[in-house]
């Protein structure tokens, strides 16, 4: 299974980005966390970014990472748009 992967802003955040993913181009964004089955732990690093463990499993699994310019405004997430 692959999919896509996005470096998005946290919903309510002051611009601090985490991994978001889904698993057809079609289907909004969803926070790394929100995919039990797929995500990993986090590393226990201060001020780590979100996800990058997830990130790293899944860009070694074959899935694409779009630009976060692109995520933040694609089409299939009304509420992600500038």
């Amino acid at each position: 299974m692959t999919g896509q992967m996005c470096w998005l802003p946290k919903f309510g955040t002051n611009g601090a980005l985490i991994l978001h993913l889904r698993l057809e181009s079609h289907q909004p964004w969803r926070p790394y966390t929100q995919f039990a089955g797929i995500a990993v732990p986090d590393y226990p690093v201060p001020k780590g970014s979100k996800g990058w463990a997830t990130y790293q499993k899944l860009f070694n699994a074959g899935w694409t990472l779009i630009p976060t310019s692109q995520g933040a405004t694609d089409s299939t997430n009304p509420s992600l748009a500038a």
